[in-house]
């Protein structure tokens, strides 16, 4: 499974409650915090509900 790195690039604050529970569970709590997972279907799925908050860069 190919790894990716998340990087939180806006803030959470007057978003939607959903949109915030997808960064707590993806694991980004501040901004410029950073996190490298497996790119399973479900973290791409969650990682879609918050493209606006996040920048995604794959990982070699």
């Amino acid at each position: 499974m190919a790894k990716i790195r998340i990087t939180q690039v806006k803030s959470a604050i007057d978003r939607p409650e959903r949109q915030k529970l997808n960064l707590k569970a993806l694991g980004l709590n501040k901004l410029n915090a950073s996190r490298e997972v497996e790119a399973t279907p479900q973290i791409l799925g969650m990682i879609t509900k918050v493209k606006h908050l996040v920048q995604v860069e794959d990982v070699k």
